[in-house]
């Protein structure tokens, strides 16, 4: 293994999920749960399935508990959001975080390198990928939004959090979405967003580990109330514009049907649907 770095980073990576999968199959025999970065985990039974297990009744409470379905693919959780790893993809199909009010701050952290997820088990994608690709190391949580804790801040470096984004997109729209998230944060004493590339369909890739570039990128915010919770979807394609944020929203429905995720399953049923299956912007404006 001394001798790993010098290999190309697809065969790193085909070596060290071999000796992933022969660590589980130990692991396995001996009834043992494995302490991988710092965070108690097992693994689910077939080996390529590698779900997070975290032991914190957290997770169960609070903001948590409104995280997508998970699916095949690996969840991971972080201090302050979570997500999950498309392996494939080189990218997370969903990261999802609470934005408190109290978390608007704006300090002069020293921006970081980005960096690999330890967390993620089949090492999330190198940052060499995007080198002279044409394309942005594009946020999914952004960094802006974590600027109240230097943990939170840097761990948003992570290149699990990252997704390819059209410069002028990144730059233009997507950060005035951005913008417009924080301001709605303030407004509403709070929300929770899950935002993420739509990794089907995708054609296009760049770098050694072909990470997959998204056409579309959504983000979804959501305010719990006890009284009168709502939602706002938006769904824009990866690629400069001038229109305005509300020429880009949809139904939570209509992110699910493109992406095969499935929003806020713990939602009661018929609240589920009415806030998925409906576009409500007057109370989002009214903010």
């Amino acid at each position: 293994m001394k001798y790993l770095f010098l290999l190309p980073l697809t065969l790193q990576k085909k070596i060290l999920f071999f000796w992933g999968v022969l660590v589980f199959v130990v692991m396995s025999s001996c009834k043992m749960d494995v302490q991988f970065s710092g965070v108690e985990i097992g693994y689910a039974q077939n080996p390529e399935n590698h779900h997070t297990n975290l032991k914190d009744s957290t997770l169960n409470s609070g903001w948590k508990s409104y995280l997508p379905k998970f699916s095949k693919h690996q969840v991971i959780h972080h201090r302050y959001y979570s997500l999950s790893y498309n392996e494939q993809a080189e990218q997370a199909e969903w990261v999802a975080y609470e934005l408190k009010k109290s978390y608007l701050k704006n300090n002069d952290f020293k921006r970081p390198y980005f960096v690999q997820d330890p967390k993620v088990f089949t090492q999330s994608a190198d940052w060499r990928n995007y080198k002279n690709s044409g394309y942005d190391k594009g946020h999914l949580c952004p960094a802006g939004d974590m600027e109240f804790n230097l943990e939170a801040y840097n761990e948003t470096f992570f290149t699990s959090n990252i997704a390819p984004q059209n410069r002028e997109f990144n730059g233009g729209i997507w950060n005035r979405l951005e913008n417009k998230v924080r301001y709605w944060a303030e407004k509403n004493n709070g929300i929770f967003v899950i935002t993420g590339g739509v990794l089907t369909n995708a054609t296009r890739t760049i770098g050694q580990e072909k990470v997959i570039v998204p056409d579309y990128f959504y983000k979804i915010i959501f305010k719990q109330d006890k009284d009168n919770p709502k939602i706002i979807a938006f769904l824009m394609p990866n690629e400069k514009s001038t229109k305005a944020l509300y020429d880009y929203v949809v139904s939570v429905d209509a992110i699910e049907k493109i992406t095969g995720i499935d929003f806020f399953p713990q939602l009661e049923d018929s609240l589920e649907e009415d806030l998925e299956g409906n576009i409500r912007l007057k109370s989002w404006i009214a903010h």
